[in-house]
């Protein structure tokens, strides 16, 4: 039997960093609605991760927690973006005394949108391990696609940190 990996969905061009991000409405581990112009103004690292509870995930989410301070002092804000429920965003940021909004994409369609949707099989979908840096305008400033968990939100901080200063790094 072999087993294959699709992307789901028609391919799409890559985003790229320069153009406007593509906008978003999805509730949160309360229940409360946000879009991306609910940001506008401000940073904000968006980042999609497969899975609330599991080890890579749980690795992600608490070091952008420990980091939250720096974060947040550069005025930015974090918010992570999976397909899980409602209800398992509210368990994972109780549990792990997550500090940011976990938004929930049931159906996918803004992973998708954010070139970071994956599909086995057509059967089981999921976010991508991505993140975008969207700057106060609403424009891709930058693009992670190659993330590592234990050291992903120190590359975000110092690449906000570039963006902020006006360096290309």
């Amino acid at each position: 039997m072999v087993l294959s990996l699709a992307w789901s969905g028609a391919v799409l061009a890559a985003l790229k960093v320069g153009e406007t991000a593509p906008s978003f409405n999805l509730p949160d581990q309360k229940g409360v609605m946000h879009s991306l112009a609910d940001y506008r103004g401000k940073w904000l690292v968006l980042y999609f991760y497969p899975k609330d509870e599991t080890p890579g995930c749980t690795t992600e989410a608490c070091t952008f927690r420990d980091d939250i301070a720096t974060i947040q002092s550069m005025g930015a804000v974090v918010v992570g973006i999976s397909e899980d429920s409602i209800d398992s965003h509210a368990r994972f940021a109780k549990k792990y005394h997550l500090p940011f909004t976990l938004l929930a994409d049931d159906d996918g369609a803004t992973a998708q949108e954010y070139d970071s949707l994956f599909s086995i099989l057509g059967m089981m979908k999921f976010a991508k391990r991505h993140t975008f840096i969207i700057s106060p305008d609403g424009r891709l400033a930058a693009k992670f696609m190659d993330v590592d968990p234990d050291d992903h939100s120190k590359n975000v901080i110092a690449k906000l940190t570039s963006l902020i200063n006006g360096s290309p790094k």
